[in-house]
């Protein structure tokens, strides 16, 4: 039976990211054998950096490209996917000067003109206290009819966004008509606390349940409380009573570098076969 829509190609291969840190043969050849019992279906992209696309040379699956450098960096690797004849599903850059958040993104724009309009590309906007600079960035990727990007953890605590942050970033991509992305730290369907490190970790069904419930028309205190749930039982019962397929529209994959954690997080509550 094939995959519900809410949860099909959600999780992007991102294994040679840390924590996971996996050679690229290793994760390529991985990608390639996975089966619709390891969660296959589950798949979207696999996500590399672009200094990586030289060594992928006959790869046949979609590819997130994340840029290395700043604006100008971003026709070249979409130039080489196609010399190579790979699947460009994506391009990810990260904002550089917090400074001038805008401008930055604007120089993001100007650097795509000789890249595919249908290539998708996700703009990461940083966790900076300027809330306003952070508007005015999203309001230039959504003028240009980009994508956002969500950092939603990392490899210390501070990495990871409180709730109330990752609420008011989906309302604003929301208010903006504007799809988005996250990556880091999404292992899990559940909000937990990593019992090694101690640190917060979000749940990708809560983020998807509470994207589902901002976009009804509910106030940001109530997706707060949805991203602060850490009852499984509570989280499943919101995901069950949802059109999260409908909400797949605007949050459209999370980086992972485990496919077989969410995986097995879905099968173990219920929400897959």
């Amino acid at each position: 039976m094939p995959l519900d829509d809410a949860w099909a190609r959600l999780v992007d291969d991102a294994a040679i990211f840390p924590p996971g840190d996996a050679p690229l043969h290793e994760a390529t050849a991985a990608y390639g054998a996975r089966t619709d019992e390891e969660g296959r279906e589950l798949v979207g992209t696999f996500v590399l950096k672009d200094q990586d696309l030289p060594l992928v040379r006959g790869f046949g699956g979609p590819l997130s490209v994340v840029v290395t450098g700043g604006a100008g960096q971003l026709a070249g690797p979409a130039a080489l996917c196609q010399r190579l004849g790979l699947d460009l599903a994506g391009l990810e850059i990260a904002l550089r000067d917090p400074d001038d958040l805008a401008g930055n993104v604007r120089r993001v724009v100007a650097a795509l003109g000789e890249v595919e309009a249908d290539v998708p590309v996700y703009v990461e906007l940083p966790h900076v206290g300027n809330t306003s600079s952070w508007l005015a960035a999203a309001d230039e990727v959504a003028a240009a009819e980009l994508r956002l990007k969500f950092r939603t953890g990392g490899l210390e605590a501070a990495a990871f966004p409180a709730a109330h942050a990752v609420a008011r970033w989906i309302d604003a991509a929301l208010d903006r008509e504007t799809a988005f992305k996250c990556t880091a730290g999404l292992h899990n369907a559940v909000r937990h606390t990593d019992p090694e490190t101690g640190f917060e970790h979000h749940g990708f069904v809560n983020v998807l349940v509470a994207t589902r419930r901002l976009f009804d028309g509910a106030p940001v205190d109530e997706a707060v409380s949805v991203l602060e749930e850490r009852d499984g039982a509570a989280v499943v019962e919101a995901a069950r009573e949802l059109d999260l397929a409908g909400a797949r529209r605007w949050f459209t994959s999370f980086g992972s570098c485990s496919v077989a954690e969410p995986w097995a997080d879905l099968r173990e509550l219920g929400l897959v076969p």
